[in-house]
């Protein structure tokens, strides 16, 4: 996912991947069909639907606000597969490949998660707002402090506890 998260799908050459990994190309061919089957397993591992469990109604909402006021680097496992998401949204040539990962592992768990009416419309929307926040932490590029950070994530907390909301 490294070369993919920098280089982007179109410059990542498979036989600097297969060297990363230390194996021969053809090992690759042989298990994900070549660099399209290789880059939608990297895309699907990105997106952990796994989570989806462990999610508090009641302090889901907070807990993600906080971590928008984090810096964007204090995890930067995560920050790298936002990357990665973001290189791969920009492509042409992969950014179908991502809307079905999205779907599958993003959009329809969450919407399961919300229950309720129009739980995919409303997952939709909930993604959209978290990827803005994101976007905005990336750019702020530090962590927010004292009465700024604690009024930002009383605001993000209160979009989004409305946006998990079923008001049907």
């Amino acid at each position: 996912m490294d070369r993919f998260a920098r280089l982007g799908y179109e410059t990542a050459a498979l036989r600097d991947i297969a060297a990363d990994a230390g194996v021969d190309v053809a090992l690759i061919g042989r298990y994900f069909g070549g660099k399209e089957g290789l880059f939608t397993e990297a895309l699907k591992a990105s997106i952990h639907p796994r989570l989806l469990h462990e999610w508090d109604r009641a302090s889901l909402a907070r807990e993600v606000a906080a971590h928008m006021a984090d810096g964007p680097h204090d995890n930067e496992g995560r920050h790298h597969s936002f990357q990665f998401l973001l290189r791969a949204a920009t492509s042409p040539a992969t950014a179908p490949l991502l809307n079905l990962a999205v779907q599958e592992r993003f959009l329809e768990p969450i919407g399961d998660w919300l229950g309720g009416q129009d739980a995919l419309p409303r997952a939709r929307v909930l993604a959209g707002a978290y990827i803005g926040f994101l976007v905005e932490r990336l750019i702020r590029g530090e962590a927010l402090e004292g009465r700024e950070r604690e009024v930002f994530i009383q605001r993000v907390a209160a979009v989004l506890e409305a946006l998990i909301a079923d008001f049907g």
